[in-house]
């Protein structure tokens, strides 16, 4: 698994990781554009060279029709760069986004700028972006522009819109539109499905039509799926997840379907889904030319790295992103599959100390449970900063990787059953799974800890209520009382949903669902970590369950980042997080 037997994981090394992104390929398939670091590069697609730096920092690289020229973003303003002369010019400022047109020209996502207001009136409308067509004209005039997609051959947009957004934490209504870039002519489809996103074009068999990726109705729990303008669902019935949809240059988009621990690419024809083929772990950031496709994908022991391909084939790895971790000797991840107590499949992963197998457990086992709820593990390397099973593992533990219900990759049904009811069937999968690795002699029923950042903080705080069986607990931006975060939080609408309502219409459901209601019972020693200016789930969440631990005599220890939202993004929080991490568990060893 590692090559060189010997190397240390270390903070450093996940910390200071470089990450491809935004991997866009060019619309003769030739070459792969991405950023590494706010750095742009280019790859070959067919792997004959190594990538090159293109010499400049940028974000958001999109691809001229020529294939020779590249528009990306730096300090909020619009570059282009040619690839043969290396020339660059900078073309215009406050630009959020930009969709190069077949004629040459250039449709602009002007950037709206938060004023520093006072006082700030929540009930004021804030600046929108602009939809700016080719000759200055403000095509939407009073809609915020949420994304825009050109339709092959002629360039017609379809827009996906909000209306003029408020410091009141909502979910906005969102609208489709139609928009003609060369005569500014605007057609309104009207409202979509919740939280809509990636409008693409797609050929029926009585013309184009649009597409979107939202949330399955009745929403707000339940999980993504792909509908028409019409609101027809696409995938309905499916038992996988769309996780992204993209535009094909033939009129048949392609999509990215999490399906249990793994990947599948679908293709759009006919109104249906086509599955074309299934790739272990995780891919992402998809992107299409005609016969090639370009994505970035991880494995259980390769980091999440530029790879292109047929849509329908192997895909060749074009990048050496991190060649550190080559010598790392990484802990064996094996892929579980169980039943819950109901007869529910579920699955999660494990993963063992290095040079270790089950047939040296017991193990100390410490379980980590995603956020969301509407996310999950996939088999990729497990390096992700909320859910380092290869730190932890390192250290000596055993790694349960867990995916209750509520989570993605099985299906509507499977992500909408913890609607209002948050901590009691997905509670229960997660025991099962840990009482059978118990049961299999991997894990020390004296010896378990478990830990979560945002939903799956949420998760901790609950299992510590509600049984005393873990040893230690971290508690990591979580949720301590889903009535006040309904109040409190920028998602309010979505938390209504999982926590079962509002104070203000029935106090009685989200206080049985919190875990600070349950603070009495607990006596596992808890930390608690959280960002100072997190508003996805605010600060008070963690200072409700500290006072509540502290009153009832738990031992605990409680951390707070200055500075840092719902992402722990600075380098030496998450340095101090990493280690705070190891030491916090070590009591288990």
């Amino acid at each position: 698994m590692g090559t060189d037997l010997g190397t240390e994981l270390t903070a450093e090394l996940i910390t200071d990781a470089t990450a491809p992104a935004e991997p866009r390929i060019s619309p003769d398939g030739r070459w792969v554009a991405y950023a590494v670091d706010d750095a742009l590069w280019l790859a070959e697609c067919d792997g004959s060279a190594p990538p090159r730096s293109l010499g400049t920092a940028g974000t958001g690289p999109r691809w001229a029709p020529d294939s020779c020229h590249l528009y990306y973003r730096h300090d909020h303003r619009l570059h282009r760069i040619s690839l043969e002369t290396g020339e660059i010019s900078v073309l215009d400022d406050g630009v959020a986004d930009c969709v190069p047109l077949g004629d040459g020209r250039v449709v602009l996502v002007s950037r709206a700028e938060t004023p520093d207001r006072d006082p700030k009136v929540w009930s004021e409308p804030l600046p929108v972006n602009r939809l700016v067509l080719p000759g200055g004209h403000d095509a939407l005039p009073g809609r915020h522009i949420l994304e825009v997609a050109p339709r092959p051959g002629d360039d017609l947009l379809a827009v996906l819109t909000q209306a003029m957004p408020t410091l009141d934490p909502v979910f906005p209504t969102t609208e489709l539109h139609l928009v003609d870039p060369a005569t500014g002519h605007v057609e309104h489809l009207g409202e979509t499905e919740l939280e809509a996103r990636s409008p693409v074009w797609w050929r029926a068999a009585d013309g184009w039509r649009v597409a979107y990726l939202a949330t399955t109705p009745p929403g707000p729990i339940g999980g993504t799926a792909v509908f028409d303008a019409g609101h027809r669902n696409l995938t309905d019935g499916m038992d996988c997840c769309p996780a992204e949809l993209v535009q094909s240059p033939d009129g048949n988009p392609l999509a990215l379907f999490e399906v249990g621990l793994d990947t599948a690419l679908y293709r759009l024809g006919g109104g249906r889904f086509e599955h074309l083929v299934t790739h272990p772990g995780s891919l992402s950031a998809l992107s299409v030319a005609p016969g090639t496709i370009a994505v970035l994908a991880s494995t259980a022991y390769a980091p999440k790295d530029v790879h292109a391909g047929p849509p329908d084939g192997e895909l060749r790895r074009l990048a050496d992103t991190r060649p550190e971790l080559r010598g790392i000797d990484w802990g064996r991840q094996e892929r579980l599959s169980y039943q819950a107590s109901d007869g529910l499949e579920l699955d999660g992963l494990l993963v063992l100390p290095p040079g270790r197998t089950r047939e040296d457990g017991p193990f100390s086992l410490v379980t980590i449970v995603h956020g969301g709820p509407y996310d999950r593990y996939a088999d990729e390397l497990s390096l992700r900063w909320t859910g380092c099973g290869q730190w932890l593992a390192a250290a000596g533990h055993a790694v349960f990787l867990p995916n209750p219900r509520g989570g993605s990759g099985h299906g509507h049904a499977f992500a909408a059953s913890v609607a209002g009811a948050v901590g009691l069937g997905e509670w229960t999968d997660v025991l099962t799974g840990i009482d059978l690795l118990v049961e299999q002699g991997v894990a020390d029923p004296d010896r378990l800890g478990i830990a979560g950042w945002s939903h799956g903080g949420f998760f901790s705080a609950w299992a510590v209520g509600q049984t005393d069986r873990f040893k230690a607990a971290l508690v990591g931006a979580g949720i301590s009382d889903w009535g006040m975060l309904v109040a409190t939080g920028e998602l309010g609408v979505l938390e209504a949903g999982l926590g079962g309502g509002s104070y203000w219409t029935d106090r009685r459901r989200p206080a049985a669902l919190s875990p600070v209601t349950h603070a009495a019972k607990v006596t596992t020693p808890v930390l608690i970590v959280h960002g100072e200016q997190d508003t996805n789930v605010p600060l008070s969440q963690a200072i409700c369950f500290h006072r509540a631990l502290r009153y009832h005599g738990v031992p605990h220890e409680f951390v707070v980042y200055p500075g840092e939202g719902h992402r722990i993004t600075g380098r030496a929080h998450r340095l101090d997080l990493l280690r705070r991490l190891r030491d916090w568990f070590a009591v288990l060893l």
